[in-house]
């Protein structure tokens, strides 16, 4: 499957695991996981939900082809 979004990435850059995300989200960790392995895709209002947590801007988050 093609990569639709860099949340893995992003995660990194920020120093915050999916269990952190997980948390704040108030999702289950699987959820955030199968996100970062582009399994499956959050919508758009938790994408910005989670651009707003991890201070980045809605587009750092997917991938514009």
């Amino acid at each position: 499957m093609e990569e639709l979004n860099q949340l893995k990435i992003v995660l990194v850059k920020k120093k915050r695991t999916s269990k952190w995300l997980a948390e704040q989200l108030e999702v289950n960790p699987t959820t955030v996981s199968k996100w970062c392995t582009n399994k499956t895709q959050p919508n758009l209002q938790t994408l910005k939900r989670i651009s707003e947590l991890l201070e980045v801007k809605l587009e750092e988050l997917i991938v514009l082809n």
